[in-house]
């Protein structure tokens, strides 16, 4: 007789971990193990009290945290399954006033029998360690900015102010700062002090941009990063936020889907007859959602690929260039619409940025699953469609998603030229303009 899943909860924390059990058909609450040390032998040795207890196969979960994936990596190597939960999706009992890390293992064994939880994608350790250079260098230029925004502001409590609408820390702006004296010597020490402060953060950040630049080449997905920087407003390293971001394109089945885990959808309130749109969520991950924010304002301008891009679209695929093409056009045409129908710049943005997501996800599948030697119009323009649905939620008309969803399978169809700006197209063309 088959034996019932045995459902392992546990609540992991930097020196111990608390374990609970319940099998597959209890009714009751979860048996609690006790705890144990956050260490590889206390957790092998958990491993082999269970399997010694009898009963059918083993099912561990934990809360994703600050401890990271190593829990889940060794149980995986001695051949368990082990489930990484987000804490965001985990039902919660409103009443619920008491919360013990005994209590946490055995409400998370007993939602994992209920089948209740949402796993996370789990990178290997190459990936991760990927996304903690990229990580690096957030942290870098967050440092810049504060640092800038500090002197800035010190300036100004002391009526210090860079004349004119003038852009700021470009080469004649550094030099009016050198020029800045200040009679007392402690505000000319907090002076000098500050400016070095940027000149540090900003050799930081170089730094570390440019040890990024040298590892992306040797990135398992450095595919992906190179056709993502063929959309107009992502470089390369925007491109490695976004790869980073995406990892697997497969766990995403639509675009709708990859737009929500961006949090870029519309969150919604409503009940009986009256329907309420608010804001976008703003879940999932901040930095891939920032930067296809910023990625939004290129395309203010009019459609055409600059010099720099073009170095950069002769090294992907036709079919990536037909989408990064195709996004062009569509989302600068959307965006004079927006505005010229009155629309706020940050409501117009957002929305440009959510379609863009939606070209994204169609470049992330070719990649991971290259169609041949040409993308499938159907998958460009149920991108479109989706891109309509959301431009639609933009305004208040409704929700993104509904029963329509463009899916991964029409980009193995047959394909119809999108006519990307290229030389040889344009040199084509115009030669047969030219023909009698």
């Amino acid at each position: 007789m088959e034996q019932p899943t045995r459902f392992i909860g546990m609540d992991v924390h930097k020196e111990t971990i608390a374990v609970a059990a319940t099998a597959a058909g209890d009714s009751g609450k979860a048996t609690g193990y006790g705890i144990i040390a956050n260490t590889p032998e206390a957790l092998e040795k958990l491993v082999k009290r269970l399997r010694q207890a009898g009963g059918g196969p083993l099912m561990f979960c934990y809360e994703a945290g600050p401890c990271g994936y190593g829990v889940h990596r060794r149980l995986t190597g001695m051949g368990e399954d082990c489930m990484v939960v987000a804490p965001s999706m985990i039902p919660r009992k409103p009443g619920q006033r008491q919360k013990t890390d005994t209590r946490d293992a055995a409400s998370l064994a007993e939602l994992l029998r209920g089948g209740l939880l949402t796993a996370v994608w789990v990178p290997d350790a190459a990936h991760e360690a990927m996304r903690d250079l990229i990580r690096a260098r957030q942290a870098a230029v967050r440092a810049v900015r504060a640092a800038r925004q500090q002197l800035s502001a010190f300036l100004l409590r002391h009526e210090r102010v860079y004349a004119g609408k003038r852009t700021t820390w470009t080469k004649a702006h550094r030099g009016w700062l050198a020029d800045q004296r200040f009679s007392e010597p402690a505000q000319q020490i907090v002076l000098q002090e500050s400016i070095e402060a940027v000149r540090a953060c900003e050799q930081r950040r170089d730094r570390v941009e440019a040890h990024l630049r040298a590892q992306i080449p040797s990135w398992r997905l450095f595919p992906l990063v190179r056709n993502l920087s063929a959309l107009r407003g992502i470089d390369i390293i925007g491109g490695a936020g976004l790869a980073a971001a995406i990892g697997d394109p497969a766990r995403f089945a639509t675009a709708p889907h990859f737009m929500g885990y961006l949090g870029s959808v519309p969150s919604e309130q409503s009940s009986g007859p009256k329907r309420r749109i608010g804001g976008i969520t703003k879940a999932g991950d901040v930095h891939a959602r920032t930067l296809l924010i910023e990625a939004a304002h290129s395309y203010r301008f009019p459609a055409r690929v600059a010099r720099a891009k073009s170095g950069v679209l002769d090294e992907v695929p036709e079919a990536v260039r037909q989408i990064a093409w195709k996004a062009q056009l569509r989302l600068c045409r959307r965006y004079r619409e927006m505005i010229a129908a009155g629309k706020p710049k940050q409501v117009v943005v957002t929305a440009i940025a959510r379609e863009l997501a939606g070209f994204v996800w169609a470049i992330a599948c070719i990649t991971s699953d290259p169609p041949g030697t040409a993308v499938a119009e159907p998958a460009v323009a149920e991108t479109g469609e989706m891109a309509e649905q959301v431009a639609a939620a933009a305004k208040g008309g409704g929700s993104i998603g509904g029963s329509r969803a463009p899916c991964r399978q029409p980009l193995k169809g047959a394909a119809r030229r999108a006519g990307p700006p290229d030389g040889a197209s344009r040199g084509a063309a115009r030669e047969r303009r030219a023909a009698p």
